[in-house]
Parts: C-alpha cells; sequence; structure tokens
C-alpha cells in the first residue's frame, strides 16, 4: 500500500472525530446490515463467495439498492453483449430479487462485503475482477484503499454527490483528494455532480446525464394487469409511490378528504419499504379506511379505499392503474425519489418540495409542465383532486412527461463511450473464452 493510500486508512480512523473506529466500526456496519441479506447467504456480507468465479475477464458492478440497480441494467447488458463475465453486487434483498427477475442467470449476484479491511480482501482476493464500476453515489473507502491497492481501475457511473454530503467532504479535502484520485474515471450525471467530483480530487470526470432515462419502463404480468383493471373499471385513482414514514398518512387523509367529492375514488400507496407495511396497512385502518393488500391476492372491491402496494419489483403495475402519481420522500423525508418512471408511465406528476437527489430532473418536468410540487398535505389533496376533476390538464401533463424524458435520453450511449478504453481491451480477452460469449 503506498503512502498516500496508508495515510488515508489511517485517517479513516479519525473521520468525523470517531476516534474508536477500529472498534465500532465493525460494530456499525453490521447494524448497518441486519435485516438487508438472505440469511443463508450472509457469509457473502464478509466476503465469502456462495458460486464459483468464471473464466476470462471479469467486470464488477456494484449497485446498493434498487433504483441504482435498475439505472445500471442497461449497461450491465452491453458489457454482457460483448461476452464479458459480470459480478453484480447489492446492499438488499430487494434488489437482489430485482437482479434475479430481470437478468437471471446473465450476471453472478453477491451481496456486497461490508466495508471492512478483511471482508473486503476476501473478496477480492477470490473475485479478481478487472473493473470496478460502481454506481451514484457509493463511495465505500475501505473498497476504495484496497481496489486501489491492486491497481484494479475503479469507475463511478451515474455519479451524484448530494447536497448534505458534498461539505461533509469538503471539510475532509485531503481524506477526499486521497480517496477520489482512486477512481480512473467518474461519469456524473449533471455539471453541477461534476464540479463537486473535481473540487474532492476526482480526475478525469465525464458528464452523461442520468442513467435512469435510459432504463426501459418498469415490467408488468399483463394477466394481473388486465385483472385489476377489470375490478377498477370506472373508477377515479390516484397513487402515492415510494413514500417514507408520515406520507402514507399523508395520502390516507387526502384519501378522506376527497372521498365524499370523488365517488369511487381508489388511492394506490407504495411505500419505498415493503417491510413497513404491517404498519402502514394497520394505520390506515385505524382510521376507517378500507385496505387490500397486494400480496393478500384479494380482489379490489368497489368499496375498497387503500390498495397498498407491498410487493417488490411490481411498480410497473402500480403506476399503469393510475394517471396521476404522488413521488415520496419529499414531502416529510428529503432526498426525493425518481420521478421518471411514473413519467415514462403517463402519469402526472406531484412532489414536495425535497427532491434534491433528483433535482435536474424535477427542473426539466416542472419546467415542461408535467410534475408539480407541493408545500403541505392541503396542497396535495388540493392538487389531487384538481387533475382528477380536469382531463385535459392531467392529458397535457402526462404528455409534456413522457416529451420530456425522450429529450433526456442519451446518457447510456454517454457512459459506455466513457468506458470503451476500459471495456474494449476485456472484450478481447473474453473472445479468448468461449464459455463466457453465450
Amino acid at each position: 500500500m503506498s503512502t498516500r493510500l496508508a495515510r488515508a486508512a489511517l485517517s479513516l480512523y479519525r473521520w468525523g472525530g470517531v476516534a474508536l473506529y477500529p472498534v465500532i466500526g465493525p460494530y456499525l456496519a453490521l447494524r448497518a446490515a441486519k435485516g438487508k441479506e438472505e440469511r443463508s447467504r450472509r457469509k457473502e456480507r464478509y466476503g465469502a463467495a456462495s458460486v464459483a468465479r468464471p473464466e476470462g475477464p471479469l467486470v464488477w458492478f456494484h449497485a446498493a439498492s434498487v433504483g441504482e440497480t435498475n439505472a445500471i441494467l442497461p449497461l450491465i447488458k452491453e458489457v454482457r453483449r460483448r461476452g464479458i463475465a459480470v459480478l453484480l453486487t447489492t446492499g438488499t434483498v430487494t434488489s437482489a430479487k430485482v437482479v434475479q427477475d430481470r437478468l437471471g442467470s446473465e450476471v453472478i449476484h453477491q451481496y456486497v462485503p461490508l466495508d471492512l479491511k478483511p471482508a473486503v480482501s476476501r473478496f477480492l482476493e477470490y473475485w479478481h475482477p478487472d473493473l470496478a464500476i460502481m454506481a451514484e453515489s457509493e463511495i465505500w473507502p475501505m473498497t476504495i484503499l484496497e481496489l486501489g491497492a491492486r491497481h484494479i481501475p475503479q469507475v463511478l457511473v451515474n455519479g451524484r454527490i448530494s447536497d448534505r454530503s458534498f461539505p461533509r467532504w469538503k471539510r475532509r479535502h485531503a481524506l477526499a483528494d486521497a480517496l477520489f484520485e482512486n477512481f480512473a474515471l467518474v461519469i456524473a450525471q449533471s455539471e453541477t455532480d461534476a464540479e463537486r467530483f473535481r473540487t474532492l480530487g476526482a480526475l478525469p470526470v465525464l458528464v452523461s446525464g442520468n442513467l435512469k432515462v435510459d432504463t426501459d419502463a418498469p415490467p408488468v404480468d399483463p394477466p394481473v394487469l388486465k385483472a385489476y383493471l377489470g375490478q377498477i373499471a370506472g373508477r377515479r385513482t390516484w397513487a402515492a409511490i415510494s413514500t417514507f414514514e408520515g406520507e402514507e398518512a399523508a395520502a390516507g387523509n387526502v384519501h378522506r378528504a376527497l372521498k365524499e367529492r370523488t365517488p369511487g375514488l381508489l388511492t394506490i400507496i407504495v411505500p419505498r419499504h415493503p417491510e413497513r407495511s404491517d404498519a402502514v396497512a394497520d394505520m390506515l385502518a385505524a382510521r376507517g379506511l378500507k385496505v387490500v393488500r397486494r400480496t393478500s391476492g384479494e380482489p379490489l372491491a368497489p368499496d375498497t379505499d387503500i390498495f397498498l402496494g407491498d410487493t417488490i419489483g411490481e411498480m410497473g403495475l402500480y403506476l399503469r392503474m393510475t394517471e396521476i402519481a404522488f413521488v415520496g420522500r419529499s414531502l416529510f423525508a428529503e432526498g426525493g425519489q425518481n420521478p421518471l418512471e411514473p413519467a415514462m408511465l403517463g402519469c402526472a406528476i406531484l412532489s414536495g418540495g425535497n427532491v434534491q437527489n433528483f433535482r435536474e430532473a424535477y427542473q426539466q418536468l416542472a419546467r415542461n409542465g408535467s410534475a408539480k410540487m407541493v408545500r403541505d398535505i392541503e396542497m396535495l389533496a388540493k392538487g389531487v383532486h384538481y387533475l382528477l376533476a380536469n382531463d385535459e390538464t392531467r392529458r397535457q401533463m402526462i404528455n409534456a412527461g413522457q416529451e420530456t424524458v425522450q429529450e433526456m435520453r442519451g446518457a447510456l450511449r454517454a457512459t459506455i463511450k466513457g468506458l470503451e478504453p476500459y471495456i474494449n481491451p476485456l472484450t478481447v480477452k473474453a473472445r479468448l473464452h468461449p464459455r463466457q460469449t453465450s
């Protein structure tokens, strides 16, 4: 390990004034991982592989959760098209299911190792990737240092640094510089993100746009969709998706406020974390609302108030059941969630104002008239009611959203172009190993 890397490793112990990092770091890492992996595969979190490494070149992709996983799926498919084996790590059970559903045996899936030296070293010594590609804001210090010590090229794609994280990194500029210099390339979502990465010591930095725009619309099982559309025929609907704590209650309050003025109204609520669904269902029922959960298999009756989407990977179903979508983590929580999927699937979009993580997307959607911001529950109720009652306005917002998505496309092409110096040599190597070209 170089002197600079050693200094960076040492500074980790003092990062944020946590002098006891060597003692509490493993404990905190284990707490963070609790419940995010399958018990039978827990050893993967310590870097122990559960499947054999394939022969030939191998690209390691890492995506933290569902959104990041979906964003890099087209990029992974391009690498596989070139005959290169792909190892994809994620951090949650939900993202693991997305990988299985969307990619199947096309990739090797493992849970990402904890960012502790023994786990990361064991992982890298076994898999020995030729290239590591991280998605969005996955900055794991020990992983970066261990990859750098092994001279494995690291690329950050769809990169972003949040408004909250950037000042923290700037206050620890020496550490940031020692870490970010290990990236062979950063491909950022926006000019703002690119300038932040450069300030923190990353070079070179390219701008691609947001890979989430270049993904396919979320899939759906046609017979399931047909069945639900038959059950709600003639009813007005709206959805509150990717909701965080407090936003499900807000959606319930909106439903109660609009129910009398909109007979037959059905509200679809999709919590960001399905494991919260028991508590959400109980809370809504306690408010006198009739709730049907997707996992129950019960039909939507004429008097059903709330359809609770408590499943993984079915956003394509829920969004196709409505033309109005409130996107959560924006009213009471901060950061926002991806508005591009509802725009792709023909929804007029409502959102709270806390959308820092998707600022550029919301700016373009709002500028084109396809997204409206609300300040509070009362304004959300008024927005939903207005869109339910005004078909022409709703249709204009839907059309503007779909046009905006088309205008924003191009990130995948720009990302592949930036990666070609690293991928092209592996493509040549892969041709020497026919088993990887299937």
